[in-house]
């Protein structure tokens, strides 16, 4: 879960699986004469909109810390249960999709290991795991290991490593109001080459437009929008409390021009 504390005392809750879908649309929207086209297209696509459905079950059921806050995601506590989440959500991708199911395998457990080099900018900070993190990660990661045989491997890495560009503009969107960034390196084309990578700069244009340099994008200009629930507080005495305005919270559409 995403949170966002609003002036006025509400809270801005957008769920992992909203961020998602966020992230496919800049992924399915992705290409132009200068940004290779994401290939095999769908599996691409549907990888990175469904890259995050396993904090699907936590949606069901959220939680709230002894502050009477619900943790966003960064905060959340690492458990079992939420490790047998995000295998059911790699094993489900790749029951649908199998080089689908491997790009969403390789971004999970790539969380834990700075998204393997792929981003130097904005960099990631990696905190110690556990040792049931630590048997999820090298189970997935043989598993990957033998998967990845049946690939390309340059196109594998540069699906892999475009998926990190466009799940950290989803968390550039999703997590605040835009502000100027940048993300570096992100991959012009699909032969591997760091001189075919780019600096791609953000610049706030006001709360719901954002410039993009270069633009990477086939629409010109780009529209995307996720959904949230807003709160009527931040905090709540009880789970009870908490789960009533959650469940009946107002479902309202953010909406971005990128130019």
């Amino acid at each position: 879960m995403i949170e966002r504390k609003e002036a006025n005392g509400e809270l801005l809750l957008i769920g992992q699986t909203d961020h998602s879908r966020l992230v496919g649309q800049f992924a399915a929207h992705w290409g132009n004469d200068r940004f290779a086209t994401p290939r095999p297209y769908d599996s691409v696509a549907r990888a990175a909109a469904f890259h995050d459905y396993g904090w699907l079950r936590y949606e069901t059921q959220p939680i709230i810390n002894d502050a009477g806050e619900t943790p966003g995601f960064r905060n959340f506590p690492s458990n079992v249960k939420q490790l047998d989440a995000y295998q059911w959500c790699i094993d489900w991708m790749s029951s649908i999709d199998p080089y689908a199911g491997l790009i969403v395998g390789l971004h999970r457990t790539g969380l834990w290991r700075a998204r393997y080099d792929t981003i130097s900018h904005p960099g990631i900070s990696v905190r110690g795991v556990g040792a049931d993190t630590e048997a999820f990660i090298a189970k997935n990661e043989a598993r990957q290991k033998e998967e990845e045989r049946a690939y390309d491997k340059v196109e594998l890495r540069t699906n892999y490593h475009l998926l990190q560009v466009w799940d950290l503009l989803g968390l550039y969107f999703c997590c605040q109001d835009p502000y100027d960034d940048y993300i570096e390196p992100v991959p012009l084309a699909y032969d591997g080459k760091k001189e075919n990578t780019v600096r791609l700069s953000l610049q706030a244009l006001g709360p719901r437009k954002v410039a993009f340099e270069p633009f990477p994008f086939a629409r010109r200009p780009c529209e995307v929008q996720f959904a949230y629930r807003r709160l009527p507080a931040t905090t709540y005495p009880d789970l009870e409390t908490f789960r009533r305005a959650y469940f009946q919270a107002r479902v309202e559409v953010m909406n971005f021009e990128l130019v």
